[in-house]
Parts: C-alpha cells; sequence; structure tokens
C-alpha cells in the first residue's frame, strides 16, 4: 500500500487531501501541529472507511521534523501547512510589516517543508519512488508580482524555488516535485468570500502527488495546467 504524508492535514485544504488520497487507497499520515485535533480528523476520515493515522507534526519543530526520518515509507509527500504571517500586523505593506514576521513566514512556509524533505526524500529514493507536492499560491508568482503581505509572498516565492531546486536535484530519480496553487479557497486562511470549496482546492494537489512515471516535475500548476513562476 502507498503511503502519504500530508502536513497541515487535520482542516482545509490539507484534511480534504487527506480524504481523496484515502479514497484513492492511499495510507494517510495526517500532520498536526497539536496531535489531538490530528485525531480527531482522523477519526473522521477513518469512519468513512479511510486508512488515516493522526502525526504530531509541527512544521517549526525540528525535533518532531527528525522524527520523520524514523519512517519506514513514504511515497506522497504534501507539503500544505502554512501561515499568513503578515495579518497579524494592521498594514500589511512590505514598508511596515516587521522583519520578524517575515522570518515566521519562511520559518513555516519555507524551511518547515525544506526540513522535511531532507528526511523524507531518502526514504523515497530508496523505494525508488516518490510524489513531492509543495502548496503555493498565485499571490507567489514573479509575473504577477503586487505588494503587500511580504511575509506571505516572500515565503512561498522561496517555496517555489525549493521545488526547483529539488526537481533538479532528484531528476530521474522517480521522483517527482511540483507546486501547485490550489486557488482561493473556503478555509481559515482563505475566508467565507472564497469561490472554491476545500474539495475543489484539493483536487490539483491530489494529482500532483499522485503523477505517473512520465509525469511532470520542477512545474507550477493551477487546475491540473502549468502556470507561470
Amino acid at each position: 500500500m502507498l503511503v502519504a504524508l500530508v502536513t497541515g492535514g487535520n482542516r482545509g485544504i490539507g484534511f480534504e487531501v487527506c480524504r481523496q488520497l484515502g479514497r484513492l487507497d492511499y495510507a494517510v499520515l495526517l500532520g498536526a501541529r497539536d496531535l489531538a485535533k490530528g485525531e480527531e480528523a482522523a477519526a473522521v476520515l477513518n469512519s468513512e472507511g479511510l486508512n488515516v493515522s493522526a502525526l504530531k507534526l509541527d512544521v517549526a519543530n525540528e525535533q518532531d521534523i527528525a522524527r520523520l526520518g524514523e519512517l519506514e515509507r513514504v511515497d506522497a509527500l504534501v507539503n500544505n501547512a502554512g501561515i499568513a504571517p503578515d495579518r497579524a500586523h494592521p498594514d500589511t505593506s512590505a514598508l511596515l510589516v516587521p522583519a520578524e514576521l517575515v522570518r515566521l513566514g519562511f520559518e513555516t512556509n519555507t524551511l518547515g517543508p525544506y526540513r522535511i524533505c531532507q528526511q523524507i526524500v531518502p526514504i523515497m529514493q530508496r523505494h525508488g519512488y516518490g510524489r513531492i507536492v509543495n502548496v503555493a499560491t498565485g499571490m507567489a508568482q514573479l509575473s504577477e508580482m503586487n505588494g503587500r503581505s511580504p511575509g506571505y509572498r516572500l515565503s512561498k516565492t522561496a517555496l517555489n524555488a525549493l521545488t526547483r531546486i529539488l526537481a533538479d536535484e532528484l531528476e530521474g530519480m522517480n521522483i517527482l516535485v511540483n507546486s501547485v496553487d490550489p486557488g482561493w479557497v473556503k478555509t481559515d486562511m482563505g475566508g467565507r468570500a472564497a469561490p472554491l470549496s476545500p474539495e475543489q482546492g484539493a483536487e490539483t494537489i491530489v494529482w500532483a502527488a499522485t503523477l505517473p512515471e512520465v509525469g511532470p516535475t520542477g512545474g507550477f500548476f493551477k487546475e491540473k495546467r502549468q502556470i507561470a513562476w
């Protein structure tokens, strides 16, 4: 049975990714910063007949991440957990958001996935198979970069750079690495005004996590179509 690890899996898009991968017969490791909340979410999915286990995983906690190296198998990694740190400041202008908030964005949105990949990729290499999906955002596109929200934009743009770096280093190993923009989704982060449901937001992420051997790598995708960086 294939195994998938989803960070930030206890709610929103991550929860729906766990559900959809479970329906594809993956054994899902649902990563959650709060283990109790992760276990509650896993119980819901288990009640649907899916094989989901909660895993304590704070992507800003090096000890939590180090324990991932003990896993026997991970075939798909979805780096979904993320924060929008700029919202803690009353004005999201890059001229006003404190550098400390930007640093927090990098810690969770960039360095968390970076450290996790350092633990998980060797596991994938041992099995000769892997799919890595970095959940990014259209706000990280350099081709359409606007102002404000520097902590979110910069950290997610750097996450896209990580996708390119890993895709190049892992070329020819049957480990595909891609970024996905799920769109504006109704979640705690996206808000109620968002036009997409979590189910719709998860769809391209799951597609990228289950690509065939001839699938793309090193790309940025939205609605299963490649978009500009």
